[in-house]
Protein backbone atom coordinates (compact mmCIF):
# COMPACT_ATOMS: atom_id res chain seq x y z
CA UNK A 1 0.00 0.00 0.00
CA UNK A 2 1.65 3.39 -0.75
CA UNK A 3 2.16 5.56 1.30
CA UNK A 4 2.39 9.25 0.81
CA UNK A 5 5.24 11.73 1.64
CA UNK A 6 3.04 14.79 3.58
CA UNK A 7 5.52 18.12 2.59
CA UNK A 8 3.46 21.00 3.48
CA UNK A 9 5.52 23.50 1.91
CA UNK A 10 9.50 24.14 2.84
CA UNK A 11 8.15 25.51 5.99
CA UNK A 12 6.63 22.50 7.28
CA UNK A 13 9.52 20.60 6.07
CA UNK A 14 11.90 22.85 8.26
CA UNK A 15 9.65 22.43 11.12
CA UNK A 16 9.47 18.31 10.65
CA UNK A 17 12.99 18.46 10.75
CA UNK A 18 13.42 20.65 13.99
CA UNK A 19 10.69 18.72 15.86
CA UNK A 20 11.71 14.99 14.62
CA UNK A 21 12.65 14.28 18.38
CA UNK A 22 9.58 14.76 19.40
CA UNK A 23 9.24 11.16 18.16
CA UNK A 24 11.54 9.78 20.45
CA UNK A 25 9.44 8.72 23.95
CA UNK A 26 10.25 10.60 27.17
CA UNK A 27 12.84 7.95 28.43
CA UNK A 28 15.07 8.25 24.74
CA UNK A 29 18.71 9.17 24.77
CA UNK A 30 17.90 10.72 21.83
CA UNK A 31 20.03 14.09 21.62
CA UNK A 32 17.44 15.81 19.41
CA UNK A 33 14.93 15.51 22.12
CA UNK A 34 15.81 18.23 24.42
CA UNK A 35 15.78 20.62 21.49
CA UNK A 36 12.26 19.67 20.94
CA UNK A 37 11.07 20.16 24.42
CA UNK A 38 11.68 24.25 23.43
CA UNK A 39 10.48 24.20 20.31
CA UNK A 40 6.67 22.52 20.76
CA UNK A 41 4.53 24.67 23.46
CA UNK A 42 1.42 25.62 23.33
CA UNK A 43 -1.90 23.72 23.03
CA UNK A 44 -2.41 21.78 19.40
CA UNK A 45 -5.83 21.04 18.12
CA UNK A 46 -6.62 17.65 16.74
CA UNK A 47 -9.58 16.69 15.04
CA UNK A 48 -9.45 13.15 14.42
CA UNK A 49 -12.21 10.03 13.64
CA UNK A 50 -13.74 8.64 16.28
CA UNK A 51 -12.15 5.11 15.62
CA UNK A 52 -8.98 6.90 17.36
CA UNK A 53 -10.10 8.22 20.16
CA UNK A 54 -8.62 5.81 22.68
CA UNK A 55 -5.58 5.44 20.89
CA UNK A 56 -4.93 9.31 20.13
CA UNK A 57 -5.93 10.39 23.56
CA UNK A 58 -2.89 7.94 24.75
CA UNK A 59 -0.59 9.58 22.07
CA UNK A 60 -1.81 13.12 23.47
CA UNK A 61 -0.67 12.49 26.80
CA UNK A 62 2.95 11.18 25.53
CA UNK A 63 3.04 13.98 23.29
CA UNK A 64 2.44 16.17 26.20
CA UNK A 65 5.20 14.40 28.14
CA UNK A 66 7.97 14.17 25.65
CA UNK A 67 7.24 18.17 25.29
CA UNK A 68 7.02 19.79 28.36
CA UNK A 69 4.80 23.07 27.96
CA UNK A 70 2.71 21.56 25.13
CA UNK A 71 -1.07 20.56 25.70
CA UNK A 72 -2.85 18.47 23.10
CA UNK A 73 -7.26 19.30 22.93
CA UNK A 74 -8.82 16.49 20.90
CA UNK A 75 -12.16 16.70 18.47
CA UNK A 76 -13.42 13.33 17.80
CA UNK A 77 -16.13 12.42 15.23
CA UNK A 78 -17.11 10.83 12.27
CA UNK A 79 -14.65 12.16 9.56
CA UNK A 80 -17.35 13.31 7.39
CA UNK A 81 -18.48 15.40 10.05
CA UNK A 82 -15.17 16.67 10.70
CA UNK A 83 -14.91 17.86 7.48
CA UNK A 84 -17.80 19.73 7.45
CA UNK A 85 -16.95 21.45 10.73
CA UNK A 86 -13.00 22.41 8.93
CA UNK A 87 -14.40 23.83 6.25
CA UNK A 88 -16.65 25.93 8.19
CA UNK A 89 -13.72 27.09 9.40
CA UNK A 90 -13.70 25.33 12.90
CA UNK A 91 -9.77 26.15 14.49
CA UNK A 92 -7.72 22.87 14.63
CA UNK A 93 -3.97 22.28 14.06
CA UNK A 94 -4.27 18.63 12.44
CA UNK A 95 -6.48 16.64 10.86
CA UNK A 96 -6.70 12.82 10.87
CA UNK A 97 -9.15 10.85 9.11
CA UNK A 98 -10.30 7.57 8.99
CA UNK A 99 -10.28 6.92 5.34
CA UNK A 100 -9.28 8.78 2.09
CA UNK A 101 -12.53 9.71 1.16
CA UNK A 102 -13.08 12.66 3.76
CA UNK A 103 -9.34 13.80 3.53
CA UNK A 104 -9.63 14.33 -0.27
CA UNK A 105 -12.30 16.41 0.45
CA UNK A 106 -10.35 18.39 3.72
CA UNK A 107 -7.78 18.49 0.27
CA UNK A 108 -10.24 19.90 -2.54
CA UNK A 109 -11.89 21.99 0.19
CA UNK A 110 -8.80 23.89 0.46
CA UNK A 111 -8.46 22.64 4.13
CA UNK A 112 -4.68 20.94 4.83
CA UNK A 113 -1.90 21.85 4.03
CA UNK A 114 0.55 19.92 2.25
CA UNK A 115 0.00 16.36 1.00
CA UNK A 116 -1.06 14.26 3.18
CA UNK A 117 0.53 11.34 5.51
CA UNK A 118 -1.05 7.35 5.76
CA UNK A 119 -0.04 6.28 8.83
CA UNK A 120 -2.72 3.41 9.56
CA UNK A 121 -4.85 0.94 8.22
CA UNK A 122 -8.03 -0.83 9.43
CA UNK A 123 -10.62 -3.74 9.08
CA UNK A 124 -13.73 -4.43 10.03
CA UNK A 125 -15.62 -6.45 12.73
CA UNK A 126 -18.62 -7.35 14.39
CA UNK A 127 -19.19 -6.24 17.75
CA UNK A 128 -22.28 -7.76 19.54
CA UNK A 129 -23.33 -7.55 23.35
CA UNK A 130 -21.01 -9.86 25.93
CA UNK A 131 -22.06 -13.89 25.70
CA UNK A 132 -23.07 -12.96 21.88
CA UNK A 133 -26.83 -13.62 22.96
CA UNK A 134 -28.55 -13.51 19.18
CA UNK A 135 -25.30 -16.04 17.98
CA UNK A 136 -24.22 -14.08 15.63
CA UNK A 137 -21.35 -16.14 13.80
CA UNK A 138 -20.78 -14.21 10.96
CA UNK A 139 -21.36 -12.18 8.23
CA UNK A 140 -24.42 -13.40 6.57
CA UNK A 141 -26.58 -13.76 10.28
CA UNK A 142 -26.49 -9.97 10.53
CA UNK A 143 -29.00 -10.27 7.18
CA UNK A 144 -31.28 -13.08 9.01
CA UNK A 145 -34.63 -11.77 10.25
CA UNK A 146 -35.46 -10.11 13.52
CA UNK A 147 -31.93 -9.03 14.04
CA UNK A 148 -31.28 -5.86 15.43
CA UNK A 149 -27.96 -4.21 13.42
CA UNK A 150 -26.48 -1.02 13.63
CA UNK A 151 -24.27 0.38 11.41
CA UNK A 152 -22.28 4.00 10.51
CA UNK A 153 -24.14 5.94 8.15
CA UNK A 154 -23.05 5.60 4.49
CA UNK A 155 -20.82 9.25 4.78
CA UNK A 156 -19.02 7.19 7.23
CA UNK A 157 -15.69 5.57 6.65
CA UNK A 158 -17.16 2.44 7.92
CA UNK A 159 -20.57 2.89 6.85
CA UNK A 160 -18.49 2.97 3.57
CA UNK A 161 -16.99 0.01 4.43
CA UNK A 162 -19.76 -1.63 5.47
CA UNK A 163 -21.05 -0.80 2.20
CA UNK A 164 -18.31 -2.82 0.65
CA UNK A 165 -18.41 -5.38 1.76
CA UNK A 166 -22.37 -5.93 0.99
CA UNK A 167 -21.39 -5.29 -2.50
CA UNK A 168 -18.81 -7.97 -2.28
CA UNK A 169 -20.75 -10.78 -0.84
CA UNK A 170 -24.12 -9.44 -2.12
CA UNK A 171 -25.34 -10.02 1.85
CA UNK A 172 -27.49 -6.48 2.22
CA UNK A 173 -28.39 -5.51 5.19
CA UNK A 174 -31.30 -4.37 6.89
CA UNK A 175 -30.21 -1.55 9.74
CA UNK A 176 -32.64 -0.22 12.88
CA UNK A 177 -29.88 2.53 13.08
CA UNK A 178 -27.20 4.48 10.72
CA UNK A 179 -24.76 6.30 13.23
CA UNK A 180 -22.43 9.33 12.87
CA UNK A 181 -19.88 7.52 13.90
CA UNK A 182 -18.28 4.36 15.52
CA UNK A 183 -18.48 5.08 18.90
CA UNK A 184 -22.12 5.56 18.60
CA UNK A 185 -22.33 2.08 17.25
CA UNK A 186 -20.61 0.41 19.87
CA UNK A 187 -22.37 2.11 22.67
CA UNK A 188 -25.89 0.80 21.26
CA UNK A 189 -24.05 -2.43 20.85
CA UNK A 190 -22.68 -2.74 24.15
CA UNK A 191 -25.92 -1.23 25.99
CA UNK A 192 -28.17 -4.28 24.52
CA UNK A 193 -30.00 -1.82 22.30
CA UNK A 194 -28.43 -3.72 19.38
CA UNK A 195 -27.82 -7.62 18.53
CA UNK A 196 -24.76 -6.88 16.35
CA UNK A 197 -23.25 -3.37 15.50
CA UNK A 198 -20.42 -3.17 12.18
CA UNK A 199 -16.84 -1.51 13.45
CA UNK A 200 -13.77 -1.74 13.31
CA UNK A 201 -11.46 -4.42 14.79
CA UNK A 202 -9.57 -1.31 16.86
CA UNK A 203 -13.01 -0.84 18.51
CA UNK A 204 -13.94 -3.77 19.28
CA UNK A 205 -10.62 -4.70 21.18
CA UNK A 206 -10.41 -1.08 22.93
CA UNK A 207 -13.66 -1.86 24.08
CA UNK A 208 -12.79 -4.49 26.44
CA UNK A 209 -15.37 -6.47 28.19
CA UNK A 210 -18.21 -4.25 27.66
CA UNK A 211 -18.66 -6.09 23.99
CA UNK A 212 -17.86 -9.17 22.27
CA UNK A 213 -15.88 -9.55 18.99
CA UNK A 214 -17.33 -11.56 15.83
CA UNK A 215 -14.46 -11.69 12.96
CA UNK A 216 -15.57 -12.84 9.98
CA UNK A 217 -13.25 -13.06 6.78
CA UNK A 218 -14.79 -10.86 4.10
CA UNK A 219 -13.31 -8.39 6.22
CA UNK A 220 -9.74 -8.64 4.96
CA UNK A 221 -10.75 -7.23 1.43
CA UNK A 222 -11.90 -4.21 2.74
CA UNK A 223 -8.98 -2.19 4.43
CA UNK A 224 -9.41 1.80 5.42
CA UNK A 225 -6.70 3.63 4.86
CA UNK A 226 -5.82 6.53 8.20
CA UNK A 227 -4.33 9.63 5.99
CA UNK A 228 -2.93 12.58 8.84
CA UNK A 229 -2.67 16.13 7.73
CA UNK A 230 -1.74 19.53 8.96
CA UNK A 231 -4.75 22.29 9.05
CA UNK A 232 -4.25 25.31 6.68
CA UNK A 233 -5.68 27.45 9.42
CA UNK A 234 -3.89 26.14 11.99
CA UNK A 235 -2.80 28.57 15.05
CA UNK A 236 0.32 26.23 16.11
CA UNK A 237 1.78 25.60 12.90
CA UNK A 238 5.19 23.70 14.97
CA UNK A 239 3.12 22.34 17.26
CA UNK A 240 0.64 20.51 14.82
CA UNK A 241 3.68 19.26 12.79
CA UNK A 242 5.43 18.07 15.81
CA UNK A 243 2.53 15.96 16.47
CA UNK A 244 2.06 14.42 13.20
CA UNK A 245 5.76 13.79 13.07
CA UNK A 246 5.36 12.02 16.87
CA UNK A 247 2.15 9.94 15.40
CA UNK A 248 4.12 8.68 12.29
CA UNK A 249 7.45 8.30 13.94
CA UNK A 250 8.15 4.86 15.95
CA UNK A 251 6.12 5.76 19.15
CA UNK A 252 3.35 6.26 17.29
CA UNK A 253 3.65 3.32 15.32
CA UNK A 254 3.95 1.45 18.70
CA UNK A 255 0.82 2.73 20.12
CA UNK A 256 -1.27 2.09 16.93
CA UNK A 257 0.15 -1.54 16.67
CA UNK A 258 -0.59 -1.86 20.44
CA UNK A 259 -4.39 -1.11 19.48
CA UNK A 260 -4.76 -2.74 15.98
CA UNK A 261 -4.06 -0.78 14.07
CA UNK A 262 -2.44 -2.46 10.69
CA UNK A 263 0.90 -0.65 8.57
CA UNK A 264 -0.16 1.79 5.96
Amino acid sequence: MRTRIAVAGAALAAVLLAVTGCSAGAGSDSPTQTPTKHAVSGTVTVFAAASLTKTFTELGTDFEKANPGSTVSFSFGGSSDLVTQLTAGAPADVFASADQKNMDKAVSGGVVSGDPVDFATNVLAIAVPPGNPAHVTGWADLAKPGRKVVVCAPQVPCGAATAKVEANTGVTLTPVSQESSVTDVLGKVSSGEADAGVVYVTDVKGAGKSVDSVAFPEAKDVVNTYPIAAVKQGQNFTGGAAFIAYVTGPEGRKVLEAAGFGKP
